[in-house]
């Protein structure tokens, strides 16, 4: 199947994760389209953002594609935890929507394949697969995902702590080469650009980063610990 032009558009490039959340100084959606242009400014080759409010500002402001998602809750599934919200975060002006592939409850019963599929049948976008293992991005591999990421990879249970530093390198290594030639993203704990550099020598197709760019409270917090 021939590649979408926006998936062959993002190759070897940056995508630029902008959110924040409630009670946050920069919780407002313009606030949050301005930094997503200013790193469009800075070549950012996509956004990705979360929340209906946000997804549709930063389309308004941005000509680059717009991955969205809607976070709801902290616990289990909640990247774009049900059908509801992943058709409701293409409404509201994204070109790619990510969810989390892993196969644990969501909120409307739904598994992972059953969303992707009643998803495509609605709606006319592109799918990115948040996933936390190798069996997850299998899994997304098997549904037809346009695009694969190493999102959740650091939320694994008893979590091997040499993984805290950077990102999943080994994950992104084993699913380039099951995969070779896909489009496999490195998302989570990118917070150099070295972490960046070498995530692209692993294999992946494309980089996000998100806290490491813009988040200032987390940049000003690593700063003070150094100090």
């Amino acid at each position: 199947m021939e590649m979408h032009p926006i998936i062959r558009s993002l190759k070897g490039k940056l995508i630029v994760s902008v959110q924040a959340y409630p009670g946050e100084p920069m919780r407002h959606p313009e606030t949050m389209a301005q930094i997503a242009e200013a790193c469009v400014q800075g070549g950012a080759a996509a956004i990705r953002c979360q929340g209906l409010s946000d997804i549709a500002a930063i389309k308004g402001r941005v000509e680059v594609p717009v991955i969205g998602l809607w976070k709801e809750g902290h616990d289990g599934v909640y990247i774009t935890p049900s059908l509801r919200h992943a058709i409701a975060c293409v409404n509201a002006g994204a070109d790619i929507v990510a969810l989390d592939a892993t196969d644990r409850p969501r909120l409307d019963g739904r598994s992972f394949e059953e969303t992707v599929h009643e998803l495509r049948a609605q709606c006319e976008v592109l799918v990115m697969a948040d996933c936390m293992t190798i069996e997850d991005i299998r899994r997304a591999v098997e549904v037809g995902c346009e695009l694969v990421s190493t999102t959740l990879s650091h939320n694994k249970p008893a979590i091997d702590t040499s993984l805290e530093e950077g990102p999943d390198i080994d994950l992104l290594g084993q699913a380039t080469s099951e995969f070779p030639g896909l489009p496999i993203i490195c998302e989570g704990h990118v917070h150099t650009p070295e972490d960046a550099r070498a995530a692209m020598e692993a294999g992946a197709w494309a980089v996000v980063v998100g806290t490491a760019i813009t988040h200032p409270t987390s940049i000003t917090s690593w700063f003070c610990a150094a100090l």
